[in-house]
């Protein structure tokens, strides 16, 4: 499984945010044809977040609530007893908040003084193959939210791409 840097998809409901972003990735994975359905496959990745990524949470909450900061949990605090089915819009997502379900992605985010983060994860079924795309796109507010990014971002390099590769061992 071979994860790459690549664009945000064309159909991303997170493309007209991308001129105004102070910072925006996205990683992409082609799997074997999958029938789940974008917010399963979110579910299915943030479940099973490497513990070392979980323990530089932690460590980013304790001391991001020093410094004006929402403790936001860990990546992996998905409610397993949770349907898919279940999730609406405003539902709560591990660390994330529901705000948009389509039928190729979805759409979550958390806001807070100092910036506004948003995650998609789309899908694209092609011949042989299904192509997952994780994309991240972050509005800083503040001279804070700039320091925050400062570190986050090389941070951030590494942790989605080790988080997207639970992908492939999650499937079905």
């Amino acid at each position: 499984m071979n994860i790459e840097a690549t664009e945000v998809p064309t159909f991303s409901a997170l493309n007209e945010s991308l001129k105004t972003a102070y910072f925006y990735d996205c990683y992409s994975v082609e799997l074997p044809p999958d029938s789940r359905s974008p917010l399963e496959l979110y579910l299915s990745v943030f479940s099973r977040t490497p513990r070392w990524i979980d323990a530089l949470m932690n460590m980013r909450n304790k001391i991001g609530v020093r410094l004006g900061l929402k403790d936001m949990g860990q990546l992996s605090s998905i409610d397993s007893q949770k349907p898919s089915q279940a999730y609406q819009i405003g539902d709560q997502a591990g660390i994330f908040k529901v705000l948009e379900l389509h039928e190729c992605e979805v759409i979550l985010g958390e806001t807070d003084k100092h910036l506004d983060v948003k995650i998609s994860v789309a899908k694209q079924d092609k011949p042989g193959c299904t192509l997952v795309s994780v994309s991240t796109v972050v509005h800083v507010h503040n001279y804070m939210g700039r320091l925050y990014m400062l570190f986050v971002t090389p941070a951030h390099r590494i942790i989605a791409p080790a988080t997207l590769s639970k992908l492939a061992q999650c499937l079905h």
